[in-house]
């Protein structure tokens, strides 16, 4: 089983940056698909950004070129360095562990884009 655990979420105006970071624990980290997700108000949870045992990275359309994910075996954490946020960044933000058919989620981070 894994622990999952994010920060780094704020209030930040648009045209800004924050960096996301969602540690784990629990298992071993160098095995598992990370992603980051999304649920705005009123929304339904969105995939932002995935990457993969190996480094690959798949990323949302309405991301790509401002958001960038990462991990850091090492240090059993995966990152997300959000830039140019705007608005409809605002939502609170969840870390995924998937390996097979288990799926592990954080208890998530708020972002607000505003000014």
């Amino acid at each position: 089983q894994v622990q999952l655990v994010e920060s780094g979420g704020g209030l930040v105006q648009p045209g800004g940056s924050l960096r996301l970071s969602c540690a784990a624990s629990g298992s071993i980290f160098s095995g598992y698909f990370m992603e980051w997700y999304r649920q705005a108000p009123g929304k339904q949870r969105e995939l932002v950004a995935g990457i993969g045992i190996g480094g690959s990275t798949n990323y949302a359309y309405s991301v790509k070129g401002r958001f960038t994910i990462s991990r850091d075996n090492a240090k059993n954490t995966v990152y997300l360095q959000m830039n140019s946020l705007n608005r409809a960044g605002t939502a609170v933000y969840y870390c995924s562990a998937r390996r097979g058919s288990d799926k592990y989620w954080g208890q998530g981070t708020q972002v607000t884009v505003s000014s």
